[in-house]
């Protein structure tokens, strides 16, 4: 699959393509900011080395990777994770995956930045307020949508499979 990369100064339509796109991300974001919690504050924002069963999990800090964090359920589950904060994600740490969990319906919601650290691998759409950096290696099946910059360092982004 072949990337693309869009800016304001492009030619038209590029210009109204992303006023929309970023309107849309807006949307999103506040949709899932907008979730009742089913769990509230898990592992005071450590959730490294977890299970966690489909649902909403709110976090007024902010969230922690780090080593993996295993998301397990069926493909038509869904988890939303909400941090005020940020999303740290340690180097080589991973979201896995079971029981036919999709990345497509695995939604990170984060106030502050998230940052990918060099070789971790993460699934699922990130929905950030501010900016998200993936350092070099880290790797994505999932989207990232960030409301001011997106920073890549010799990365893969993988649009999740329907």
């Amino acid at each position: 699959m072949t990337s693309k990369v869009y800016a304001a100064d492009y030619a038209a339509p590029t210009p109204s393509n992303l006023t929309a796109a970023v309107g849309d991300m807006g949307l999103a974001f506040a949709d899932a900011a907008g979730r009742a919690p089913d769990v509230t504050e898990l592992g005071a924002g450590s959730i490294g080395g977890m299970t966690l069963a489909p649902g909403v999990y709110q976090l007024a800090t902010g969230l922690a990777i780090a080593t993996y964090v295993t998301l397990a359920g069926s493909a038509t589950d869904v988890w939303i994770l909400q941090t005020a904060e940020d999303l740290t994600v340690s180097s080589a740490s991973s979201v896995l995956l079971t029981g036919g969990a999709r990345a497509k319906n695995v939604f990170w919601q984060v106030s502050g930045q998230v940052v990918l650290g060099t070789t971790a691998h993460f699934e699922g759409v990130v929905l950030t307020q501010t900016s998200a950096t993936l350092r070099t290696g880290a790797t994505l099946n999932g989207r990232l949508l960030a409301q001011t910059a997106v920073s890549l360092d010799g990365n893969t982004v993988v649009e999740p499979g329907d």
